[in-house]
This record gives structure tokens, C-alpha cells and sequence, in this order.
């Protein structure tokens, strides 16, 4: 009978080991990807920010508002697919999900005219979520860059 077992060789004198390990140091450590977390609620979120004027039956009182709800959403569930597809990149955007969710809570009453209580509850509930996961990707991305 054959021995075919496999024993580890070194690989230092393969052309590509630097690059291998640099490849397994970035999957171990994260490489970037400290947004992970919130990445898919911020889409969620900004989805459902983008149709809310067609699920709370509100499309015809504010057309102003439908408009400003949809490119709010739009905008966060676009930042959300750019923290999936480049975390390394958009890390420093976090902040800018955390501008748009407190611009959605005071924009309720600038843009809108007469809201009713469902209006208000709803961006203020969306923009309220969309102010902590931004938080939430600021701070772990900072905790990232100490480390």
C-alpha cells in the first residue's frame, strides 16, 4: 500500500506567499469590514424609508414629503450597498447616515404641511434608526483605526 498522506511543506518559497498571507490577515482581522453589522438594516432601512409614503397611505395628503422620503431612502440604501461593496472606503460616510436621519426627524415639519401623527411617528422613528446605525458604524470604525 502507497502512503498518500500529505505532508505540510513550507510555502515560503511560494511566488505568492506574501500576498496570501496579506489576503488571510485582512479575512482574520476584518479587512475593513466594521460596518458589517449594520450594513444590511441600513438597506432595510433605507427601502423602507423610500416606499413608507405608499405603505402609510400619506401619498396623496404630502406629495412634498413623498418626494423627500423617496431620495432620503434612496440615498441610505445606496450608502448601504457602498459600506457592503467598499467598507474600507466608506467607513468615514457613517456619519453621513447619522446628517440624513436627523435631517428625516426635522424634515417632517420643514417639507411636510400639517403632518399628521403618522407622518411624524414615521420619520422620526426611521431617522431616529438611521442616526444610531450610523452611529453605530462611526464608533466601530473608529474603535477599528485605534486598534
Amino acid at each position: 500500500m502507497s502512503n498518500v498522506s500529505h505532508t505540510r511543506g513550507d510555502i515560503s518559497g511560494h511566488p505568492d506567499a506574501s500576498e496570501m498571507r496579506a489576503r488571510h490577515d485582512r479575512v482574520v482581522s476584518g479587512g475593513g469590514r466594521s460596518t458589517a453589522l449594520a450594513d444590511a438594516p441600513l438597506f432595510l432601512l433605507g427601502l423602507y424609508c423610500a416606499v413608507s409614503p405608499w405603505v402609510l397611505h400619506f401619498s396623496a395628503s404630502q406629495p412634498d414629503l413623498v418626494t423627500h422620503n423617496l431620495v432620503i431612502g434612496i440615498a441610505i440604501a445606496v450608502l448601504a450597498l457602498c459600506f457592503t461593496a467598499m467598507p474600507e472606503r466608506m467607513t468615514g460616510m457613517s456619519l453621513a447616515i447619522c446628517a440624513l436621519g436627523a435631517w428625516l426627524i426635522v424634515s417632517t415639519w420643514i417639507v411636510g404641511s400639517s403632518p399628521d401623527m403618522g407622518v411624524i411617528l414615521n420619520n422620526v422613528i426611521v431617522g431616529g434608526l438611521a442616526v444610531v446605525l450610523g452611529a453605530v458604524c462611526a464608533g466601530v470604525a473608529v474603535k477599528n483605526k485605534k486598534e
